[in-house]
């Protein structure tokens, strides 16, 4: 009797799972008409507020979270210079919104539930922009995941931590120093002898 049970709690928690996996990707799917309408700025914008996360405007202090207070009007005008995923529901899937974003400088990816190895090579897209990635508390993202960050060659400031799927930090971070020399790395918790540059 209390297998039955357990099994039938089990089938309800992977029943609301596939549920909210399912959601979670209508919410990060990538409308090109949209892009084609409004412009890639305010279409990365209106998926990462959808999605729970916030956008700074260039030339703007604020960071917006309220997708009902995005501006009317005027989007082509509007750039985003920095995104702050924390907590968000971000894929894979959405990662193509990043295509045509010509001025975000920081990006902070912390406690990204939803988010894969297969999102972080397609930040190439605003390889020759961003300037500072924080990567934290992400637990599908492993050392391929980390190594594809190598393609963001005007990266100034990179820090990693809370990454338990990431096996050997030292090679990763040895990896990253060769392949981005001029970015500063920090890895918190890996040990002293991880974060060296040789």
């Amino acid at each position: 009797m209390v297998n039955l049970l357990a099994l039938r709690n089990l089938r309800q928690i992977q029943s609301t799972r596939t549920f909210w996996g399912w959601l979670n990707m209508i919410t990060n799917k990538v409308d090109d008409s949209r892009i084609k309408d409004v412009g890639p700025d305010r279409a990365a914008a209106e998926w990462l507020l959808r999605c729970g996360a916030g956008v700074r405007w260039k030339d703007k202090e604020a960071i917006l979270t309220d997708y009902n207070s995005l501006p009317p009007g005027g989007y082509r005008s509007l750039y985003i210079e920095e995104i702050d995923a924390s907590g968000s529901c971000i894929m894979s899937v959405g990662f193509p919104h990043f295509r045509g974003l010509k001025h975000l400088k920081k990006l902070i990816l912390h406690k990204c539930n939803y988010l894969d190895n297969e999102a972080l090579p397609m930040l190439a897209a605003v390889k020759d922009s961003l300037e500072e990635l924080q990567l934290s508390s992400c637990g599908d993202i492993d050392d391929s995941g980390v190594k594809s960050l190598s393609c963001l060659t005007n990266l100034g400031h990179l820090l990693l931590y809370d990454l338990p799927e990431v096996r050997n930090k030292e090679g990763c971070v040895q990896f990253l120093h060769s392949a981005l020399p001029c970015c500063d790395i920090e890895f918190p918790y890996a040990s002293a002898s991880e974060t060296k540059k040789d």
